[in-house]
């Protein structure tokens, strides 16, 4: 491929996916797919891994084309375990690989600077995952559990909870991922290194990004197909 404007099929290459998109590798990681898949297509991979094809693809396309948006007429309950799983695998990345790589780099940058703006960026950072632990918490033991029930219960499940009450109160949890990196490109100076900022800041954008998607799939995704589920057992 060398343009983003065709979505991705299941008879391309997932080496040329990669070429075309080199942030789809964080989604074979968390599913656990090896390196070394030779010139196999989507199909071809998603059959050895015993991964939905189509719901590959549609994490994929969600990934790389703002435009997208995925159809799922043709997902399923297996589809909903499936897209739960991956997200918990998101979660793993998130607090296994992006988010020491940040914490890293902010106690470099915090032993460089004076004592006000190291408190400040302590607190910010401290705030932020607090956040995003609690936001991930509240998914792994309210959210998953609620569908799985549903699901398992053939749509009788007696829980008061509805998905509709996780997309009332679906938090932004870049937000203050924000404030952090507007402040180490605005108001620190000059004399911090610079080497770090910039390493911290790559670090930043890209998990920002990532989590964009992240709730994409939760939004156009997740919710829409337990909320057709719910709808066909009430």
């Amino acid at each position: 491929m060398n343009n983003k404007e065709t979505f991705y099929t299941k008879r391309m290459k997932v080496a040329d996916l990669l070429a075309n998109d080199g942030a789809l590798l964080s989604i074979l990681q968390r599913l656990d797919i090896k390196l070394g898949f030779g010139e196999a297509t989507v199909e071809e991979l998603c059959a050895k891994y015993g991964i939905s094809a189509e719901l590959f693809l549609i994490i994929c396309n969600i990934y790389s084309f703002c435009e997208y948006r995925p159809e799922i007429e043709r997902l399923g309950e297996n589809d909903i375990k499936s897209i739960t799983t991956y997200l918990r695998a998101s979660h793993r990345f998130y607090t296994g690989v992006c988010f020491p790589a940040i914490h890293e780099n902010v106690h470099r940058l915090v032993k460089e600077i004076d004592e006000t703006s190291r408190r400040l960026i302590d607190k910010f950072y401290d705030d932020y995952d607090n956040e995003v632990s609690g936001h991930f918490r509240y998914e792994e033991e309210v959210v998953f559990p609620y569908i799985e029930a549903l699901i398992a219960s053939n749509g009788n499940c007696e829980s008061k909870y509805s998905i509709s009450q996780f997309e009332h109160n679906h938090s932004n949890i870049n937000e203050k991922l924000n404030d952090l990196k507007n402040i180490i490109i605005k108001y620190l100076g000059e004399e911090f290194s610079l080497p770090v900022r910039f390493e911290l800041l790559n670090n930043i954008y890209s998990v920002e990004k990532d989590l964009r998607k992240h709730s994409m799939i939760e939004d156009r995704l997740l919710v829409p197909l337990v909320e057709k589920l719910e709808k066909n057992h009430e």
